[in-house]
C-alpha cells in the first residue's frame, strides 16, 4: 500500500541542488561572508548581520517542496496557505505548478476540490489538528514541513491541555502557527488556551488573577483569541506559557515572567507549580537572528535595511528591535521597493500595516547594517545591496568589488 504521510524527504536533495542555487544563491551574500560580513563599495560599507535570512526550517521546507515536485511530476500539488512568508519563494512554487489553498477572514480553508490522487504540502507553520484531520479524511498525499520549533511549542501546549492547564500563548492570534498551536489543546477534552499579543494584554490577565475583575470585558477585550466556552473566573487558575517561536524573546520571557509573579502572589509561592507553568519556546534561528541585529546595532552605522516579507512575524519583529534601540530603519519587501532613478524607498515602518514612501532616504549614508528575516532568501539581499549601490552611483564599483 501506498504510504500518503511523508515528513522526510525524499532523497533527491541533490537532483535540486542546482535549481535552489539558481533560484536563492548570491555571490554578493557569500562576498560579505568572506569578507568577514563587510563590504566596501567606494565610500560606503555594507555590514551584514551575522545571522541572517533562511533558517534551518525554512530551508527544510522549501527543500521539501522542490523535492515534492520532483517526486511527484504528474500529479496536482497544493499547499496550505504559504509555504514560508516570502512573495518570492512563494511565487516559484506557483511558477512550479502549485496551487495555494488560501484561507478566508476566519481562517478557513476549502478543501473540496482536494482529490485522493492529490499531494498537498503542509507549511513550516504547520497546520490545525482540525485541517490535517480533514486532509487525512480525503485520503491525498500529504507531505508535512512543519519546523521542529513548532512542533516543540506544540508538545508543551498538548502538555499543559493533558495536565489541565490553559495554555496562554504570546503571538498574534490570526498567525497561521498560532492558530495550529492553539489547536492543539483540543487533543485532550476540556483543553482551554488564550493568546495575548503584548505585554500590555498580559498586564490585563494579571490583574484579573490577582484582583478579579469584569470578565464579560476581559472577554469582549480578546474576542476570537480563546477557545470555545472559555471561563475567565476558572481557567486562569492554572496557566502555562507558550509563545509563537517568532516573536520577540524578550518580551516573550518578560510575558511570563509576569504572569509567573501574578500567581505567585495569588496563591503563594509553596503552591506556584500546581498553579504556573513555563517554557522558553522561542526557536533558536529567532534568537539568533534578533541577537545579531542587537550586535551590529552596537556598531556605527547610519541606517539599517531590514529585508523580508511584509506578512513576516520574525521579520516584523527584527524591524521592530531596530526601532526599539532608536536606529533608523527600513524595513522592505524586496529590492523593488527601491527606485534608484527617484531615490526612494518603499518600506513598512516598525508596528504598522501599511507601506510609507521616502524621498532622499540614502542622503549622507556612508554605513549601512543589513539583515534579514529567516524566510528571506538570499537572492533578495544581494539584489538590495546592488540597488542601493545603483541609487548612489556606485554600480560599477560594486562590479570591481565583486571582483576583487
Amino acid at each position: 500500500m501506498e504510504s500518503t504521510y511523508f515528513r522526510k524527504g525524499f532523497g533527491l536533495k541533490d537532483a535540486i541542488g542546482g535549481q535552489l542555487a539558481s533560484d536563492y544563491a548570491s555571490a554578493v551574500v557569500d562576498l560579505l561572508r568572506a569578507r568577514d560580513y563587510t563590504l566596501e563599495v567606494g565610500p560606503v560599507t555594507f555590514r551584514l548581520a551575522r545571522e541572517f535570512g533562511f533558517c534551518y526550517g525554512v530551508d527544510r521546507a522549501v527543500d521539501y517542496a522542490y523535492e515534492t515536485r520532483r517526486k511527484f511530476p504528474g500529479r496536482q500539488l497544493y499547499l496550505v496557505g504559504e509555504i514560508i512568508h516570502n512573495p518570492h519563494v512563494n511565487r516559484k512554487l506557483e511558477d512550479m505548478g502549485i496551487r495555494f489553498l488560501l484561507s478566508d477572514e476566519h481562517g478557513e480553508f476549502d478543501f473540496s476540490h482536494v482529490t485522493p490522487e492529490d499531494v498537498v504540502i503542509m507549511p513550516a507553520f504547520g497546520v490545525t489538528i482540525r485541517d490535517f484531520d480533514r486532509l487525512r479524511a480525503i485520503g491525498c498525499v500529504l507531505v508535512d514541513t512543519t519546523c521542529g520549533s513548532v512542533l516543540n511549542v506544540w508538545k508543551r501546549v498538548e502538555g499543559y491541555a493533558r495536565d489541565g492547564f490553559t495554555s496562554v500563548i504570546h503571538g498574534k492570534h490570526y498567525h497561521e502557527e498560532t492558530r495550529a498551536t492553539a489547536s492543539q489543546v483540543t487533543r485532550h477534552e476540556g483543553g482551554k488556551y488564550l493568546v495575548v499579543l503584548n505585554m500590555d494584554e498580559a498586564r490585563l490577565l494579571c490583574d484579573f488573577i490577582e484582583r478579579g475583575g469584569d470578565p464579560v470585558s476581559l472577554a469582549q477585550r480578546f474576542e476570537h483569541r480563546y477557545s470555545p466556552g472559555f471561563d475567565f473566573a476558572t481557567d486562569l487558575q492554572r496557566v502555562g506559557v507558550a509563545n509563537q517561536t517568532t516573536m520577540l524573546s524578550g518580551e516573550s520571557l518578560a510575558i511570563a515572567g509576569e504572569l509567573r509573579k501574578s500567581m505567585e502572589r495569588r496563591y503563594g509561592t509553596e503552591a506556584l507549580p500546581q498553579h504556573f507553568r513555563s517554557f522558553d519556546t522561542i526557536c533558536s534561528a529567532t534568537q539568533d537572528r534578533q541577537d545579531a541585529v542587537r550586535g551590529l546595532l552596537q556598531e556605527p552605522l547610519d541606517l539599517m535595511v531590514v529585508v523580508g516579507g511584509y506578512n513576516s512575524s520574525n521579520t516584523c519583529q527584527l524591524a521592530t528591535l531596530v526601532q526599539s534601540h532608536g536606529m533608523r530603519g527600513f524595513h522592505i519587501e524586496d529590492a523593488d521597493c527601491i527606485d534608484p532613478a527617484a531615490g526612494t524607498v518603499r518600506h513598512q515602518p516598525a508596528r504598522t500595516k501599511h507601506e510609507e514612501t521616502v524621498a532622499d532616504w540614502l542622503a549622507g549614508v556612508r554605513r549601512i547594517g543589513l539583515t534579514a528575516g529567516a524566510s528571506t532568501p538570499n537572492n533578495k539581499i544581494g539584489e538590495t545591496i546592488a540597488r542601493v549601490c545603483e541609487t548612489l552611483g556606485l554600480g560599477a564599483e560594486l562590479e570591481a568589488a565583486a571582483r576583487g
